[in-house]
């Protein structure tokens, strides 16, 4: 008879000859085989569980292979960031899909030194931050704002503008309390992040510190560009009355952002105004800088052509021009646009400004006008250009000293 062991155990043998002479109905027989089991299950069972042990111990990483550093981590306790369990559980899962473990020693290290090196700077008071109440006051929950989801109401001016501005424009504007929200949340951020920066050794970095500082930082980004976003449209709106032919809206927009952005890092939400109020005047007064210095540059440049013989004052060009010529030249447009049909003419002034139109109208606006779509203003638009230039190359204009 052969007895199985489910513990991977080898099988038991019992010469069952020596049991025939007992009696069945005493059940010597099953008593003998379950007393022998017994003791061989007991016995291998020690040796299973210390095997157990030792790969266990393996794969918890505290073996005599591993390396000093790798066991010292491994034996110390996580630390928390946060008191509040779901705010911590929601900080360690952003933590880990942001940032992963370093690879190496000297990933490790240069991380370390790019953080100790890293400018962490907030606005507020540290011992407000410091409160026991405060975490609870400013983050709640979650390490990311829940904003609602509800867009921005499209408006005349929002169809108005390209599709790349308009997709700036789309985030809906904050309300006081939730800009409070997020100025005081990203501040808190900051002032923790400045806080764990402090316990870094850059002789013996912990690389779950670090990932902890660097996902405090990209938290207080987060909030940061939230407040950006709600501000595009104060920020085009600015500097749109800048735009000339000397000056382009797009590069005055990338400057007005960065004037935002750096407002944002400086305002104190606790003074109690509205930060439009202030990235007001900051958007104003860089853009003017910005154009006030590439006229300067533009002066220099034409003062250092001038000297050498060469004229290419645009100033100079404009006021050249006689009043005699510039009426010709309006008694010459007048004809020629006589010469188009009703919706070329109308558009040829709205877009360019002419007769009683104070301003250029876009494409949408006209489209909504006249009852087409915008690339049909657009046609209309370019077959009225077509038709101009036609009639100039067929009657030139006379020079100045003709007339």
């Amino acid at each position: 008879m052969r007895l199985l062991n489910r513990s991977r155990l080898a099988p038991i043998k019992i010469d069952m000859n020596d049991l025939d002479d007992l009696s069945a109905e005493t059940g010597v027989k099953e008593i003998m085989v379950a007393r022998v089991a017994k003791k061989r299950v007991s016995k291998s069972s020690k040796t299973v569980a210390a095997e157990v042990s030792a790969a266990d111990l393996n794969r918890g990483g505290l073996n005599e292979s591993m390396p000093v550093a790798k066991k010292e981590r491994a034996k110390k306790k996580v630390s928390k960031t946060f008191k509040d369990a779901k705010l911590e559980a929601s900080f360690v899962n952003f933590v880990q899909l942001s940032f992963p473990e370093a690879s190496d020693e000297a990933d490790l290290n240069r991380k370390a030194k790019r953080i100790a090196s890293t400018e962490i700077a907030f606005i507020g008071s540290p011992d407000a931050f410091a409160a026991e109440t405060a975490e609870s006051e400013f983050m709640g929950e979650h390490i990311l704002a829940q904003m609602t989801a509800e867009p921005a109401k499209k408006s005349a001016k929002l169809a108005d503008l390209p599709v790349h501005l308009a997709r700036l424009c789309e985030t809906k504007l904050l309300t006081p309390d939730e800009e409070k929200m997020l100025f005081f949340r990203m501040n808190f951020l900051k002032y923790r992040a400045l806080q764990l920066r402090a316990s870094v050794v850059l002789d013996k970095p912990d690389d779950w510190l670090l990932r902890r500082i660097d996902a405090l930082v990209k938290a207080a980004d987060w909030h940061r560009d939230c407040i950006v976003k709600s501000n595009m449209r104060l920020v085009i709106s600015i500097i749109k009355k800048f735009v000339n032919q000397h000056n382009g809206f797009d590069d005055l927009l990338s400057d007005g952002i960065v004037a935002v952005l750096r407002a944002v890092e400086k305002f104190d939400v606790a003074l109690g105004f509205r930060f439009s109020t202030y990235a007001t005047q900051v958007v104003r007064r860089n853009t003017y800088r910005k154009v006030m210095e590439k006229q300067k540059e533009r002066q220099k440049n034409i003062a250092s052509l001038s000297e050498n013989g060469l004229d290419f004052s645009d100033d100079q060009k404009s006021s050249s021009m006689s009043e005699e010529r510039w009426h010709a030249l309006r008694n010459r447009l007048a004809l020629m646009l006589d010469h188009l049909d009703r919706r070329e003419k109308f558009i040829i002034r709205a877009r360019f400004s002419l007769g009683g139109h104070r301003k250029v109208q876009t494409l949408q606006r006209l489209a909504d006008v006249l009852g087409v779509s915008k690339e049909r203003i657009r046609q209309l638009e370019k077959r009225a250009l077509d038709k101009l230039r036609g009639m100039t190359e067929s009657a030139p204009i006379l020079p100045d000293s003709d007339i």
